[in-house]
This record gives C-alpha cells, structure tokens and sequence, in this order.
C-alpha cells in the first residue's frame, strides 16, 4: 500500500502552492506524468482509499425525540459500519494553487443496531433490531499541494470536503412510526458522522502520506560502488497537461563524495512534449551516465582480463607471425589480454543513438615459469553504438564497434608491426569484447518504479542527450520482484564487469 502510495503522490499531488517558480537548480533525471497517468493515478488513489479505510466504524449516537401520541422516546444508534463506498465519477484537475480531486455521485452502504425506549405511566417499554441505510449522492472533494524543503517533499492538504445529499433508511422491526422517527431523528446525524468520518479519514491519510514522502531518502546505494542521488531539486512543475518532478539524477562514490563536480550544470527544460500519449516518461540526461562512469572509474573498477578468448591466442604462439619478437623470446608461454580504461569514457546520446567513446589500454601478460610479465601496451580509443530494449521492467540492450584506432604505448620486446596489430585487434574487439559485453547487457538494469508497477507497451526513445523511456503502467499488488533503484547507467551497459 506504502508504495503505491509513493507512486500516486508523485504523480499527482505534486503540486507546488506557486507553479511559476524558477530555479537554476536542476535535476538530470525527470519523471514526467501526463494527463493519461494522472487519471490513472486518480483512479489507483480511490480505489486505495476505498480499501483502506472499508470497513469504517462510526461513532455510537443517542437521541430523545418527541413522537406525536407516544411522546418523547430515548433511541441510539450503535455499532455503525460504513460496509461499502462506491465512487461512479471521479475526475482531477490542475490549478494555480494546486490540484483537485472530485470524487462525486458516490453511494455508501451502513449496517447499524437500533433500540428505543420510553415511559408510560405504568411501564417502561423498549425494542431493538437492525437497520441499512444507503449513502445517496456523497461528493469528496480535495486539494492539496507539495513543496521542495531542502530535497525534501512536503504535503499540503489545502482544503478538503465531504457532502453528503440524502441517506435511505430501512429498519428491521419496530413499529411503522418508529421508522418515521429514526428517519426524522437521526437523518441529519447520520449525515453529519458519515461526513466528518470520510474528513477524518482524509486527514489521516495524508499525514501519513506527508509522513512517508518526507521519509524517501536522498541516497539510494545502488551497490558497494555508487549510490544514487535522489535528492528533489526546486518544486514540481505543472503544466497544462502534465506534471514533471526533477531529482539531481548523479551518482555518488561510495565514499559519498558527489561526481557533480566534473560537470558544469546549466537550468533546462526537460519536458518534451505536451500532451503524451503514455502514462509516464523517465527521462535520463547523458550526465546521469557519465557520472556513473566517473564514479566507477576512480573507483578503479574498468579493468579486467578477457577470459573467453580461443586457446591460439592465449599462447604466444598464437601471435608468432603477428608479434615475431614476442615468440622469440617467450615460446609457447601462455598469456594474457588486460583491458584498462584509461579515462572516464565520453558519453553522448544523439538521435535514436548513444554513441560512447572508450579510451583503454590492451596489455600484453605473458606467464612465464609461474611470473606474470608485461610485454607490451596498445592504446585504443574504441567507438560504439548502442540500442535499448525494455524487458519486463528492465532496460536491456546491446553494443556495437562502430570504429576504433590502435598505438603503441610502450614495448619490452621492441618495436611492434601496428598495421598487423590492428587487424588482430579488430578480431579480438569484435568477436571476443563486444560479445563479452553484450552477455551482460541481456539482464539490463530495473528502471526506478515503485513495488507492483509494470511498464505497458514501453517506447524508448534517444534524443536531445537524454534516453526517455515512455509507458502505459500497470498495478499488481502480488509482484515479487522490487525495482528501487534506478538502472546504474548506460556505461554500465558497456564497460563494467563486476570483480
């Protein structure tokens, strides 16, 4: 329930007191809900509302009546259960001030005990049994506001009402002007506590929602690595058909120390349409990847050997014609490829692209009588192109070597034929590196959605430096799986193993 919960007011209740505010603090991720995911949300809302507070006790209530020929009787209501609401109309509607929700034409259905008594001369006479009464006509009506305190979200209920038009009472027993009385006696009390019961639930329920959207944390620790910083930058912005919430969107160190730094951050829009036709769009900045990739880069997490490459290239005399030298001096030594990202890779997403730039070294690790010696190192700078999937609610993908250049370094074993080295390193690049990537782009990354929500006919699109994935959602209380976190990044996808 605390989920959803967590979904619906991100959706829709963020709503700043003023909308026109401009800040030069901007987010690089940006969740985007559009008229379609804000009536989505305002019907998941209700129906939360309707279970939570279904069944709800009302307060016992006594009364004295004067009833022509009888005279004045003492009755009470007790044990007064609202059973069932139903909200046949609803809608939302944004405001300078915030955002209304009308939930209207409602009926509720109450099961009650009833007894009376009065005096004669003689005798004290009294009776019990049951009525039903049916709620005819409810409106509940809501407004409410969030604002940004320091990263932090705060709720506000600005005003709120529950009316109720008329009720129908059916009494079980009793005699024909014992239903006239209840009717007469307790229709405006039963009103007034079925009213201030639905306001009460109100009341509570969003102190409880202000209690958990100021308990979101401003840190997600993704793993041992990075961590994700969640902290809420400037108000929510409300626009004539959507809403948009920024977080500052950069990974942090393990260490905590934000990445923010390596780049300049300059106040935009990242809003890319009016009138979406999906539900929600999750907007990632490129900067969102690149941070990822400086963190793990000085971190010293871009470097590994290649294990999956053929026997006749883990021996030097697998590169005798290659690298004459290399077989002279070491025969029949088994070796070793290591990749060492030299610099934290550049990131760029183009249309329908997202082009990365690696600059790594090749070394050369030859096992010679149980001593790892280093040979020599090739410089790379290594040109890929990626694609992106969605798969349930992951964002998957694959690589590509669009291009790559090749220099020598350095050399132990003196200077190196670099055109034979380059095709060779187009071979390993190609039939050996990218596929190593590739195995692990098949489990691709959860997208941030909150438990029991999942993507519906989900769209990705590249453009204008950001990857923006576009859905429908779906909620099913019954999902197992918990995809918290957002996806560690796009150079993720490409370049990091773990270990």
């Amino acid at each position: 329930m605390e989920d959803a919960i967590r979904f619906i007011f991100f959706s829709f209740l963020l709503i700043p007191a003023n909308t026109q505010l401009e800040s030069n603090q901007k987010g690089y991720i940006s969740a985007v809900i559009s008229t379609k995911g804000l009536d989505f949300a305002k019907d998941l809302l209700i129906e939360k509302a309707v279970s939570s507070i279904i069944p709800l006790q009302l307060s016992d209530i006594e009364k004295s009546a004067k009833i022509p020929v009888v005279g004045k009787v003492r009755m009470g209501l007790s044990d007064i259960v609202i059973y069932s609401v139903d909200f046949p109309f609803s809608s939302v509607a944004t405001g300078d001030s915030g955002i209304v929700l009308v939930a209207s034409g409602a009926t509720a259905n109450l099961n009650m005990k009833w007894k009376y008594s009065y005096k004669t001369w003689i005798v004290t006479i009294s009776d019990q049994g049951t009525a039903t009464v049916e709620v005819l006509g409810m409106v509940v009506w809501l407004k409410a506001a969030v604002i940004n305190e320091e990263g932090t979200l705060k709720l506000f209920l600005l005003d709120y009402e529950c009316h109720v038009k008329d009720i129908s009472i059916n009494v079980d027993g009793g005699a024909s002007w014992l239903y006239q009385g209840i009717i007469d006696a307790f229709r405006g009390k039963i009103m007034s506590e079925v009213e201030d019961a639905i306001i009460k639930k109100i009341k509570e329920g969003m102190i409880k929602l202000d209690s958990l959207l100021q308990s979101l944390p401003k840190q997600l620790q993704v793993n041992s690595v990075v961590a994700l910083n969640v902290t809420f930058m400037d108000d929510p912005l409300l626009t004539n058909s959507s809403v948009e919430l920024e977080i500052n969107g950069l990974f942090n160190g393990a260490d905590e120390i934000s990445v923010s730094n390596y780049y300049s951050k300059r106040a935009r829009n990242f809003l890319s349409c009016n009138g979406l036709a999906k539900m929600v769009e999750i907007s990632l900045h490129e900067k969102v990847f690149q941070s990822a990739g400086s963190v793990y880069f000085h971190a010293d997490h871009m470097h590994w050997t290649l294990n999956k490459i053929p026997e006749s290239l883990t021996n030097t005399a697998g590169w005798r014609y290659i690298i004459p030298q290399l077989y002279e001096q070491y025969p029949n030594d088994d070796m070793k490829l290591h990749v060492t990202v030299t610099s934290p890779p550049v990131i760029r997403i183009a249309d329908h692209d997202v082009d990365t730039t690696i600059y790594a070294d090749l070394t050369f690790e030859v096992l010679d009588s149980s001593e790892v010696v280093p040979i020599a190192c090739i410089s790379l700078v290594i040109s890929t192109s990626c694609s992106a999937e969605i798969h349930r609610n992951n964002l998957t993908g694959s690589i590509k070597l669009t291009n790559f250049t090749s220099s020598l370094a350095w050399s132990n074993i003196g200077n190196l034929n670099m055109h034979l080295l380059q095709a060779a390193m187009s071979t390993v690049l190609e039939n050996f590196f990218m596929p190593d990537l590739n195995l692990h782009l098949r489990n691709g990354f959860p997208l941030p959605l909150p438990h029991g929500f999942t993507l519906q006919n989900a769209e990705i699109v590249q453009l204008d430096s950001k990857v923006m994935v576009r859905s429908d959602l779906s909620y099913t209380e019954d999902m197992i799986s918990r995809p918290e976190t957002l996806f560690l990044s796009l150079f993720s996808w490409t370049l990091y193993k773990s270990g």
